[in-house]
């Protein structure tokens, strides 16, 4: 299942790689319905569902009795079919109805569509041409009305404003939790060469957030050179400070490969493959 150096990798930090069988979640779309009716319907339908604990309109689904895509629910928009971690990386930014948000990788548009929900408006690039009609249906789909798509790349990106908050759910290696055969086709050169693209795009973006500004960086990859390293590096090069978080996950790992990171590194969340993928968040200001 795994390459021995990614099962050495994670055992140095007191993670035993194993099997997991993701539980299927959704996100409930209050924009179009509520928690309860949602529920109520479903559970008509022949589906369990349970609340998860550490997200705001999150449930597993237990039980179904049909595919979740294939209900006339979902093709109302009143549910988007989104991994419980992946649920986290907007809840942490907290926007509120007087932020304008950049959404700096965003199709297919889960994140997205949870921020329209609770921001002022959000402005969403995607780099992939081919990538923005999963985005634009699914705005469309969840009666999104406050969000401007830009087909640009957020390491050229140059807007006349800035944002006082901005999520960079950042291109990664993933995990191997969400792809049976993520092993097999990862390799610790092809990680360095996606954390140099994150540093890319945070060099960038980081001219865009005002002073003061939040930006909570998101990857679902495992590997420190994408996470607690990137992390290190834009306090050292991009001036940050990292921020508390109050969510699920653990500790940020502060000594990856006997490489002493800065402390601060704590205060950002690390979770391991289990009830959820894994992913990796951390909240930073200027």
């Amino acid at each position: 299942m795994f390459q021995n150096e990614f099962i050495e990798r994670y055992k140095q930090w007191g993670f035993n790689a194993k099997e997991v069988e993701l539980q299927e979640c959704i996100r409930v779309n209050t924009v179009k319905i509520t928690e309860e009716e949602l529920i109520q319907r479903l559970k008509k339908r022949g589906f369990e569902l349970e609340k998860v604990k550490f997200l705001e309109n999150g449930y597993f689904v237990k039980r179904a009795k049909h595919s979740l895509s294939a209900l006339q629910e979902y093709l109302q928009g009143f549910f988007y079919i989104q991994e419980a971690a992946a649920q986290l990386p907007a809840m942490v930014l907290n926007a509120s109805s007087e932020d304008i948000v950049l959404d700096c990788c965003a199709s297919p548009g889960g994140k997205t569509t949870q921020l329209a929900v609770k921001a002022k408006a959000v402005i969403a690039l995607e780099s992939q041409h081919n990538r923005i009609p999963a985005l634009l249906n699914n705005i469309e789909r969840l009666s999104i009305k406050n969000t401007i798509v830009c087909n640009t790349d957020a390491r050229t990106f140059e807007p006349d404003m800035k944002f006082k908050k901005i999520l960079i759910d950042a291109p990664c290696s993933g995990n191997y939790a969400i792809d049976r055969r993520w092993s097999q086709k990862q390799s610790l050169a092809n990680i360095k060469a996606r954390s140099e693209i994150q540093k890319e795009i945070l060099s960038n973006i980081i001219n865009c957030l005002e002073d003061n500004g939040e930006i909570v960086y998101s990857t679902c990859s495992l590997e420190p050179e994408e996470n607690e390293m990137i992390v290190d590096w834009m306090i050292k090069e991009l001036g940050m400070k990292v921020l508390d978080i109050d969510c699920f996950g653990e500790k940020g790992i502060t000594k990856p490969f006997e490489t002493e990171l800065d402390k601060s590194i704590e205060k950002c969340r690390r979770i391991w493959p289990g009830i959820t993928q894994g992913f990796f968040i951390a909240r930073l200001q200027l």
